[in-house]
């Protein structure tokens, strides 16, 4: 099937959305147990205690839930905060918040905190950024908040980038001025905000439509064929996740590197799928040092353009490489879907 669909349904009462492109597996979101606080839920939490040394603070949350406040200069036990979830937790750490609140849609995002109207350096074209900056003051006009427009805002129809700025508006002022807790977005909402697709199919049985299952079923299995004959194992641990690179039948002196450019061309797309973050490590297959640089190239290239945010740490003295991949999903078991 060529094209992109957005596929939303149910799967053993969970709310999953699947992306594919040309009939290949792109993106895979999984809800999570509800006792898991999503990544961009908003609570108005009280400082507990901080933490000396670190500029820290522990902060009550409304569910009874402890957060970790990293920045809290200023902010005195017993004193309330609003704070939104950054990343997933495991059941029984601290949550992660942050005091920078944003009310993000599909083509704006209110900054309440950071007042200004700014557009999304990906908009070049000069016509566009009048017209969208124009557009932007208007729904803006009497607000105190700021106001960001994101890349996707370029293309769309005006009344659609209104209509969407004026829900933000509406639900900042509505969680600023009230005790309630908003709710981060679940996957269906997520998919529809983040992901950009030909076609959205959100009928009931749209996994079975599109044979999902089938395409999620490589995913099952720890380890995944690469281009060449070469196969890699991909294992998180409770500390970080593995990756191993082999080249299998292929002996030749160049086999290494063909083996791990292969591994730098699939591992996002394994990350995404499989819901991994954190620290991971990297074994590549046996190659000379001077190839690196060749490596160390296609690495960047292929995290430039992904969704979520990776930091490239580097090579390690042992031969390993280093990522610090941000923690917006939790890992999924592929199985339990199927």
């Amino acid at each position: 099937m060529k094209g992109s669909v957005i596929v939303l349904d149910h799967v053993k009462s969970r709310e999953v959305a699947a992306l594919l492109v040309n009939g290949r597996l792109h993106d895979l979101l999984v809800d999570q147990s509800p006792d898991i606080p999503r990544p961009g839920t908003i609570y108005h939490a009280t400082a507990d205690r901080p933490m000396k040394g670190m500029g820290a603070m522990m902060m009550t949350l409304p569910d009874g839930k402890t957060g970790f406040l990293r920045e809290a200069v200023g902010l005195k036990p017993g004193q309330k905060c609003l704070v939104q979830v950054t990343t997933y937790v495991e059941d029984g750490k601290a949550v992660p918040v942050t005091a920078k609140i944003l009310f993000k849609g599909r083509y704006a995002i209110v900054t309440p905190d950071a007042p200004g109207l700014n557009l999304s350096r990906q908009i070049r074209d000069e016509d566009a950024r009048a017209r969208l900056t124009a557009l932007a003051e208007s729904a803006m006009a009497g607000s105190k908040f700021g106001l960001i427009l994101r890349s996707a805002a370029e293309h769309a129809d005006d009344d659609a980038i209104s209509t969407d700025i004026a829900q933000l508006l509406a639900d900042a002022t509505k969680t600023l001025t009230s005790n309630e807790t908003l709710q981060g977005p679940g996957p269906h909402a997520l998919a529809l905000r983040d992901w950009a697709a030909d076609e959205v199919d959100d009928a009931k049985g749209a996994f079975d439509r599109h044979e999902v299952a089938d395409l999620l079923t490589p995913f099952t299995s720890v380890r995944f064929d690469l281009s060449g004959g070469a196969f890699a194992f991909i294992e998180p641990t409770r500390a970080f996740v593995t990756v191993d690179v082999n080249t299998g039948a292929d002996t030749t002196p160049a086999a290494g590197l063909k083996a791990n450019l292969a591994l730098v061309r699939e591992l996002s797309h394994q990350l995404l799928v499989r819901g991994l973050g954190g620290q991971i490590v990297i074994d590549f297959a046996p190659m000379s040092k001077k190839d690196r640089h060749v490596l160390d190239g296609n690495i960047r290239a292929a995290f430039k353009i992904d969704p979520i945010e990776t930091a490239l740490v580097g090579w390690t003295t042992l031969g390993h490489y280093e990522l610090q991949r941000k923690r917006e999903r939790l890992p999924v078991n592929v199985s339990e879907l199927l």
